[in-house]
C-alpha cells in the first residue's frame, strides 16, 4: 500500500503534490518523492524516510510546472533506499506506482537483454521502461501504455507522466484504488480520498482495467484495449478526517475491514494451484537446505505470538517437523538447545520488536538457521535473518494488530505448505486442496464482516462486563488468547483465553451470571467435547456468546448468544474466526469510550525491554 497523488492544472503542481501526499502518509512512509515537469522537462525529487525530509529537499531545491506526480512507499520489491523512492523515471517517462508486479523478474530481464540500465530493484522502474521503449518504437504515449498494460500481471495502480506529451496525465488500475477529482481548469489524481477534498468533491473511481487520460479541463475513461467508457461522478460528502479513515470512525475498524484485500495481497503470486504448490522465491532455498531441518523454534511477542501458536499446527501438520513456540522475551534470557539443524523464525509486524530481535540473533549465535516473517520490508529483523518472507498488509496504523496478525497466519500457512511439498510431506491432491480453501478464505471474511451490526448489539449487552473468559480448542485456541488480548487492549476489560479442556483447571471458579464466556465452536473434531465444556459454563450461570460455523441444536439450547460465520477447512478457520472477536472487541471499546487507535500505555512497536 502507498500513496499517489497527480495533479494537472494552472496552479505549482509541487504544493499541490505535497499536501495531497500529507493526507495519504498514513499509507506508506517509507520514501517519498515528486516529479514535475516545465518547458518541456522532467524534475525528480525524492528522498529516504517519512514525509517532512522530502518537504525539506524541496524547500532546499525547488520544483516547477503545473502538472506533476507525488508518492509516499510502502515498500515492497527492493530496500528503503534513495534508489527505490518513487517516481520512477526512464527517458520520456516518469511514474509512480502502488502494487505489486507478480511478473517483473522477466519483464525485467526482457529489458536488460535489450541493454536497459535499470537502477532500482523494485517491480515499478520497469514499468517507465516498458512505456519508454514502446514509444521509442514508434507509439505514441497513450498507445505505449496500453502496451504495456497489456503485459503486466498482479495489481497496479499507475500515474504517469511524459514530456513529449506535457498536459497529460495517464492513470490505470487493476485490483488496486484510484480516484480522480474532477476540478475547475484542473483534475486530480490520488489512492485515496482524502488527499483531494481540500480542492473537489466530486471523484469518479477507476474500476479495474481501466485507463484514465487525464488533462486540466477533461478525463477520458477507456478499458486497455481502447473501449470507451462512460461513468457519471460521484459527490463525497466526508470531511478529510473521516476520509482519512475510509469513512469509517476509527483505523481500527477500516484495518479490521481491509483484511480481505490484506490477505489477496499477501497470497498473491505466491499460489500454484494447478501443481498444487507455492512460490516464495525470496525463501527458495533449496530442498536439501529444507530437509536439513529437524526442527523450528519461533519466537514472536503479543500478537505476532499467538500467530506463532497457530503456525505450530501448521508445521508439524504439513511439514512434520517438530516446533516450539516461545516469547522473545524469555527465548534471549536462557540457553536455549539449538543448533544448525534449527529453524529460528522470527514474527513481527513492524521488524523492529527489541526482544524478538535479540531472540533471532540469540538463534543465530548458537548455529540456528533463520528466518523473519515480517511486514515492512528492510526492517531490523529482515535484515539481520538469513531470508525473509513478507506479508502483505500495508501499513498499520491502529495500534491494535488486526490485519497484521491474519496476514501473519497467511503467510505461515504459505510457510508449511511450502516446507510440506519440498520435504515430501504433503502430496499434491491435498495441497491444490488447501490453496483453494486459501483463494475462498478472503470471502469468507467478507461475509463475516456482514455480521458487524448484530457484533454491535451484542457489545451493548456486554460492554459492562468487568471480566471476560475466552475458550477454544486445539488450533482455535490460540485465536481465544487473540480474541481477550483484543478486548483487554482496547476496552480495559480484564479479559483471559483459555484452552476449553482446562476451564475445569481453575478458570471455572470465576464463572458466574456476571461473566461473558466466548467460546470458539466450529464443526470439527473436537467439537462435541467443546459442547461438553460449554454445558459446563451453562451450569455455573456463565453467559454464553457462541461462534460457530453451522447450526447445531444442542448450541442454540443452551448458548445465549450464537454468532455463525462461513466454515471453511479446520486449518483456515482460525482466520475465520478471528473476525468477530476483533470487531466485538472494537464495538464494545467504542460503547466504553476509550482510545481506539491509541489505547492507553500501548505502542505499535516495542523497540525497548
Amino acid at each position: 500500500m502507498c500513496g499517489i497523488m497527480g495533479y494537472v492544472g494552472d496552479r505549482e503542481a509541487s504544493a499541490i503534490l505535497f499536501q495531497g501526499l500529507k493526507r495519504l502518509e498514513y499509507r506508506g512512509y517509507d520514501s517519498a518523492g515528486i516529479a514535475t515537469i516545465a518547458d518541456h522537462t522532467i524534475d525528480v525529487r525524492r528522498c529516504v524516510g517519512k514525509l517532512d525530509n522530502l518537504g525539506k529537499l524541496l524547500r532546499e531545491s525547488p520544483v516547477h510546472g503545473t502538472i506533476g506526480i507525488g508518492h509516499t512507499r510502502w515498500a515492497t520489491h527492493g530496500g528503503v533506499t534513495d534508489e527505490n523512492a518513487h517516481p520512477h523515471r526512464a527517458g520520456h517517462v516518469v511514474l509512480i506506482h502502488n502494487g505489486i508486479i507478480e511478473n517483473y523478474l522477466a519483464l525485467r530481464a526482457a529489458m536488460v537483454a535489450k541493454g536497459r540500465t535499470l537502477n532500482s530493484e523494485t517491480d515499478t522502474e520497469i514499468i517507465s521502461h516498458l512505456i519508454d521503449d514502446a514509444m521509442r518504437q514508434g507509439l505514441d504515449f497513450v498507445a505505449a501504455m496500453r502496451r504495456t498494460l497489456q503485459q503486466l500481471e498482479g495489481s497496479f495502480a499507475i500515474v504517469a507522466m511524459c514530456d513529449l506529451t506535457p498536459g497529460t496525465l495517464l492513470a490505470a488500475k487493476s485490483a488496486t484504488p484510484i480516484v480522480i477529482g474532477l476540478g475547475q481548469g484542473e483534475n486530480l489524481i490520488a489512492s485515496d480520498i482524502p488527499a483531494l477534498l481540500d480542492h473537489t468533491r466530486d471523484v469518479l473511481f477507476l474500476e479495474d482495467g481501466e485507463l484514465a487520460e487525464v488533462t486540466r479541463d477533461r478525463v477520458q475513461l477507456s478499458t486497455f484495449a481502447g473501449a470507451p467508457v462512460e461513468r457519471a461522478p460521484r459527490r463525497i460528502t466526508w470531511d478529510p478526517v473521516t476520509a482519512q479513515k475510509g469513512g469509517y470512525k476509527h483505523f481500527l475498524a477500516k484495518e479490521i475491514h481491509e483484511q480481505p484485500q490484506a490477505i489477496i495481497d499477501t497470497t498473491r503470486g505466491r499460489l500454484e494451484l494447478e501443481i498444487g504448490d507455492v512460490a516464495l522465491p525470496e525463501i527458495e532455498l533449496g530442498v536439501e537446505w529444507w530437509r536439513s531441518i529437524d526442527r523450528i523454534t519461533l519466537v514472536a511477542c503479543g500478537t505476532a505470538w499467538h500467530a506463532c501458536l497457530v503456525a505450530k499446527f501448521y508445521l508439524e501438520q504439513l511439514a512434520r517437523i517438530p516446533c516450539d513456540v516461545d516469547y522473545g522475551s524469555e527465548f534471549r534470557y536462557r540457553d536455549p538447545v539449538v543448533d544448525g539443524r534449527t529453524l529460528v523464525i522470527a514474527v513481527s509486524q513492524s521488524g523492529e520488536t527489541l526482544d524478538t530481535l535479540a531472540a533471532l540473533e540469540a538463534g543465530r549465535d548458537h548455529g540456528a538457521k533463520t528466518l523473519a516473517v515480517c511486514n515492512v520490508v528492510d526492517s531490523s529483523i529482515a535484515r539481520r535473518a538469513s531470508a525473509v518472507l513478507y506479508t502483505h498488509a500495508g501499513p498499520e496504523i491502529s495500534v491494535a494488530s488486526t490485519k497484521a496478525f491474519t496476514t501473519q497466519v497467511t503467510a505461515l500457512f504459505l510457510l508449511a505448505l511450502h516446507l510440506g511439498r519440498r520435504r515430501g510431506t504433503i502430496g499434491t491432491d491435498i495441497a491444490r486442496q488447501l490453496l483453494q480453501h486459501l483463494v475462498e478464505v478472503p470471502h469468507h471474511i467478507e461475509a463475516t464482516l456482514q455480521l458487524d451490526g448484530a457484533i454491535e448489539q451484542l457489545a451493548r449487552k456486554y460492554e459492562h462486563a468487568r471480566d471476560t473468559l475466552y475458550l477454544g480448542r486445539g488450533i482455535n485456541y490460540p485465536i481465544a488468547l487473540e480474541g481477550a488480548l483484543k478486548l483487554k487492549e482496547i476496552s480495559y476489560i480484564h479479559a483471559e483465553g483459555y484452552p476449553a479442556g482446562e476451564m475445569k483447571h481453575g478458570p471455572i471458579a470465576l464463572i458466574n451470571e456476571d461473566m461473558p464466556v466466548v467460546l470458539l465452536l466450529p464443526h470439527d473434531r473436537v467439537f462435541a467435547k467443546t459442547i461438553g465444556n460449554m454445558k459446563e459454563v451453562e451450569s455455573r450461570g456463565g453467559r454464553i456468546i457462541a461462534i460457530t460455523d453451522g447450526p447445531d441444536r444442542d448450541l442454540e439450547a443452551v448458548a445465549t448468544d450464537v454468532l455463525q460465520v462461513p466454515t471453511t477447512h479446520p486449518l483456515l478457520m482460525p482466520v475465520v474466526l478471528t473476525i468477530p472477536l476483533q470487531l466485538l472487541a472494537y464495538h464494545v471499546a467504542v460503547r466504553r469510550g476509550t482510545d481506539v487507535d491509541q489505547p492507553r500505555n500501548l505502542a505499535k512497536s516495542v523497540t525497548v525491554e
